[in-house]
């Protein structure tokens, strides 16, 4: 296939675009990957969730404005990309930046983002089809750059990408941005008590007590995905979304549509895990589940237990990614209090394009010193994990 003939289209919503062609791009073709999504968030039903529902669009601050790479009229490629307005529902914070650049003089919004919205989730994020030509990645995300040079925007940030494009970022001339979160890691476990055996014994004794009073909360727990999920669930954890979401970030970024969305066309890939006392549902956390991992999103509560939130975000989802062969749980962004539940702090990458010189140089020097504090933080924080010590090995 000829490298010459791919061109590279803006589209203003992923409808116009047709879903098996995108999901050709955004499955993975690696043999490690068994041309399976490894995960949900870059497939069509999600970002046309949050187009088809007003989670996204102009009222919003996040523009859809993906780019589609075409050759002999197949899509070939495609990239997540929204103009944005503010820095809302990103999780990588450039605040600063953005305060700093205005009080210089300059205009820092709007900017271009590549990224899945309110979704601090690592994964590709330039979505090559296995028929592309070699070039298209690197191509796609100079057409980015152009965008921003041809429309004076002030800047383009690529989030939670993976390593690979990371390192090809910073070939291509953008800033490399490293981050923290805490995953939890499958070490071939059979069962949640052989993950246990694998930490100290005072930490596996503090998670059997914390599991223990959870569970003694007065009512029941319940774990359902797929078709075990009604209509009605979402009806209670809106009302556990919209909670959280007043207290983190004053609005809640998802609409009421959205969940309704998900569930016709992505119930297959849901993990709810939901608590009930006296016929009530009274709290629970929302999962994504992927070919390899499952991914914490949100959680909610309208009455609170003892130690509920940890046995209902991440000791259930420790035990269903166990006993279906996951590799790892990703519980979202933030949460030193993960640590002690035996998730551990892995390095996340971003990269960033800005168009000023000066500034760019001077954002160059802070993420420098930036990424050697968090890399000096996770060998810290490794130090403090759960496990028995030299038993295992931390990515």
């Amino acid at each position: 296939m000829s490298e010459t003939s791919t061109n590279i289209k803006v589209v203003n919503s992923i409808s116009a675009l047709g879903r098996e062609e995108w999901d050709e791009c955004a499955i993975s073709h690696s043999d490690d990957d068994a041309n399976e999504t490894a995960d949900p968030f870059t497939c069509y039903d999600f970002l046309h969730a949050l187009e088809k529902s007003g989670s996204v669009g102009e009222s919003t601050g996040w523009i859809p404005y993906h780019l589609a790479a075409f050759n002999k009229n197949k899509l070939v490629g495609a990239v997540p990309l929204y103009l944005k307005s503010n820095s809302q529902g990103e999780y990588i914070f450039d605040h600063n930046w953005a305060h700093a650049f205005e009080r210089a003089g300059g205009r820092y919004y709007p900017k271009l983002q590549i990224s899945v919205p309110f979704t601090p989730v690592t994964g590709r994020r330039l979505l090559i089809s296995k028929n592309a030509p070699n070039n298209t990645a690197s191509l796609l995300l100079q057409s980015a750059i152009g965008l921003c040079k041809q429309n004076n925007l002030s800047s383009l940030h690529t989030t939670f990408c993976s390593r690979q494009e990371f390192e090809l970022g910073q070939e291509l001339g953008m800033l490399g941005r490293v981050s923290q979160q805490f995953h939890w890691l499958n070490e071939g476990y059979g069962t949640f008590d052989d993950f246990l055996s694998a930490l100290s014994s005072r930490k596996r004794k503090n998670i059997k007590k914390e599991r223990e009073k959870a569970n003694n909360f007065g009512g029941e727990i319940e774990v359902l995905s797929g078709t075990q999920i009604k209509k009605e669930h979402w009806s209670f954890f809106w009302e556990f979304y919209q909670d959280t979401g007043a207290r983190k970030w004053g609005t809640p970024y998802l609409t009421r549509q959205f969940f309704d969305e998900i569930h016709e066309t992505m119930r297959s890939k849901i993990l709810l895990v939901l608590a009930k006392k006296e016929e009530k549902y009274i709290a629970g956390a929302l999962n994504f589940i992927g070919s390899k991992t499952l991914f914490g999103r949100y959680w909610g509560c309208v009455e609170d237990y003892p130690f509920l939130h940890f046995e209902i975000c991440y000791y259930r989802a420790i035990e269903f990614a166990i006993n279906n062969g996951l590799k790892k749980v990703e519980a979202g962004a933030q949460g030193e209090h993960k640590l002690a539940r035996g998730y551990v702090p892995t390095e996340t990458f971003s990269l960033h394009w800005i168009g000023e010189e000066r500034f760019s140089r001077a954002v160059q020097d802070y993420l420098i010193s930036e990424k050697n504090a968090v890399r000096r933080d996770i060998e810290i924080l490794t130090d403090f994990t759960p496990f028995k010590k030299g038993d295992r090995n931390h990515d």
